[in-house]
């Protein structure tokens, strides 16, 4: 079993897996294809995406019986010791501001006086 899923990908794309795959819903791909195919579609996919994103899904031979690839996406999968785990990129991604030095407003106002 092979699913592959689209995200705003070219609609010539989605149609060009139609040939090979079962569209069961709006950018999801399903199909039994062969391993030579799967590789065939998949390169097609990441040549042809653009600004899309894409995900791959099979079945293997190995611990957890599948195996998947992603295309642009922020998440990754990484190899943990024979499992493929998803690396989550953190939350906090930019760094927040430094404080500024010095006095607040506020606290200058009450320090030195600051009339109405």
């Amino acid at each position: 079993m092979t699913v592959i899923v689209l995200t705003q990908c070219p609609v010539g794309l989605r149609g060009f897996l139609t040939r090979w795959l079962l569209e069961i819903s709006p950018g999801v791909f399903i199909g039994g294809p062969s391993a030579r195919i799967r590789a065939a579609l998949w390169a097609e996919v990441k040549q042809y995406a653009g600004i899309g994103r894409a995900l791959l899904a099979y079945n293997t031979d190995n611990e957890q019986g599948f195996a998947f690839e992603t295309h642009d996406h922020k998440w990754h999968p990484i190899d943990l010791e024979g499992l493929t785990l998803i690396h989550r990129p953190s939350a906090r991604t930019t760094r927040q501001p430094q404080s500024q030095s010095g006095w607040s407003k506020a606290s200058k106002r009450r320090r030195f006086g600051g009339g109405r």
